[in-house]
């Protein structure tokens, strides 16, 4: 149900600019913006492997919102759960919340090795990794083990990026492509078994939206404040009051890899 709001532009960038940014709880967004889905699934496709996983790995857990979502309708828990994170709020937000699921957090900058043994687990997911670390994936998977993840694509949302920035060189965001990434994965040693993308259609409908969306999702426009960018988003405020939701695509695709067993 839409929100009851102030239509003033103060006002609406005010609000976006309040609302606190920790974790991956969209749901504030509910009546003001929207994101199509990928047909895939993510969040319940995880839970089925997690079913069948005996020791498990989120990297980059966010919040920890779709692991404890997938570890709440997987039909049996794997025996070992455990999380990584490397943004101190979401590290706080995630323990709290994946605790009554007994799984442990762990403090791990994004660009670290991951502090676990080798072959420690049999499944290894992630939900939007700023960068997937693919020698660390494949050093903790067992031989047989599989990664599993959903990644965002290239120039994912970049009709909005290039209304702050200006317009972006085509190869801006191209190490987000689903071809690179498999490069990348078979040169540590892993066989891609799945790779599926989409692209996806996401509205605005105030500025609001676009204001939070900014602050949540730092890399979009990485030096955005509202002072910075006061006459973009004044202008892009106009423009939705003309014209209705700004439209903008995001792109994600589907990681399935292997570590192959010891021959």
């Amino acid at each position: 149900m839409p929100h009851d709001r102030p239509r003033g532009f103060e006002d609406l960038v005010a609000e976006g600019a309040a609302v606190p940014t920790e974790g991956w709880d969209f749901s504030w967004f509910e009546g003001r913006a929207t994101e199509q889905r990928p047909s895939w699934g993510y969040a319940v496709s995880l839970a089925g492997r997690l079913s069948g996983a005996s020791a498990a790995l989120d990297v980059q857990t966010g919040g920890g919102e779709v692991l404890d979502f997938a570890l709440g309708r997987a039909t049996r828990v794997p025996a070992l759960t455990a999380a990584t994170e490397g943004w101190p709020p979401n590290v706080a937000r995630a323990t709290a919340l994946l605790r009554h699921r007994g799984t442990v957090v762990v403090a791990a900058p994004e660009d670290a090795a991951l502090p676990f043994a080798d072959g420690a687990f049999d499944l290894v997911g992630s939900r939007h990794p700023v960068v997937p670390n693919w020698p660390e994936i494949a050093r903790v998977l067992e031989p047989g083990g599989t990664y599993f993840a959903q990644h965002v694509g290239p120039r994912s949302v970049f009709e909005l990026v290039e209304h702050f920035l200006g317009p972006l060189p085509a190869e801006q965001g191209s190490a987000r492509h689903p071809e690179r990434e498999r490069a990348g994965a078979e040169a540590a040693g892993l066989e891609v078994v799945t790779l599926r993308a989409e692209r996806l259609r996401v509205e605005f409908h105030d500025i609001a939206a676009v204001v939070h969306f900014l602050r949540k999702v730092i890399w979009m426009v990485p030096d955005f404040t509202v002072e910075a960018y006061e006459d973009r988003l004044r202008a892009l405020h106009e423009r939705i009051a003309a014209e209705g939701p700004f439209v903008a695509h995001s792109t994600r695709h589907l990681v399935e890899a292997r570590k192959p067993r010891h021959r």
